[in-house]
């Protein structure tokens, strides 16, 4: 008799970015919580502007012929995908992340 061996198919793995949501509303809102449901929305749009933010700035790096994504393009990416306003407190946030995270 011969046993066939089921495949496991891998489950792309879905980033939860949700101790991140509530630490963030906590600084800004210490008073205030948060449903489950709320916080699968938060969740899910985080992952849709990660997920944008990687697109174009695969895109971007390909365009100028690179094989790295880097800090430059990321910051392109944020500039294109985000709305004016959001687009510089993005910039700057990261800008000070990166600054951060070179300088330790």
């Amino acid at each position: 008799k011969i046993q066939h061996k089921k495949k496991k198919r891998n489950k792309k793995s879905v980033e939860t970015y949700k101790i991140y949501i509530f630490k963030v509303l906590k600084q800004v809102h210490p008073d205030i919580g948060i449903s489950s449901k709320a916080m699968g929305i938060m969740n899910s749009f985080i992952n849709d502007i990660f997920e944008k933010l990687a697109a174009e700035s695969s895109r971007l790096a390909r365009y100028n012929k690179k094989p790295t994504i880097t800090s430059r393009e990321i910051q392109t990416a944020v500039r294109l995908v985000l709305p004016g306003e959001l687009a510089k407190h993005a910039v700057s946030e990261g800008t000070k992340a990166v600054t951060k995270f070179t300088s330790s």
